[in-house]
């Protein structure tokens, strides 16, 4: 099995569920995804494993940017009350 699919599954996995730094996880297992899905000599395993890493990896992403944008206009919506 192709190393760098499974690393884009584990870092998307990752992205998930690990707060703030999910962002960056995320960010490198979508890399690690790409450049598996682009090299045409892997088989089938791998390109489905690369296929998760992407997918939960770009959940990964999308979780992490709302949860900082939320964070972010809390915080500016407490300091107007105050």
């Amino acid at each position: 099995m192709n190393q760098k699919a499974v690393t884009s599954l584990v870092l998307g996995i990752m992205s998930i569920f690990i707060p703030i730094a999910g962002l960056i996880l995320g960010i490198f297992g979508l890399t690690y995804s790409n450049d598996v899905l682009k090299d045409k000599t892997n088989d089938s395993k791998d390109l489905n494993v690369a296929l998760g890493g992407r997918v939960c990896s770009i959940v990964g992403i999308s979780l992490q940017t709302t949860g900082v944008s939320l964070l972010v206009c809390g915080f500016w919506l407490f300091q107007q009350f105050l």
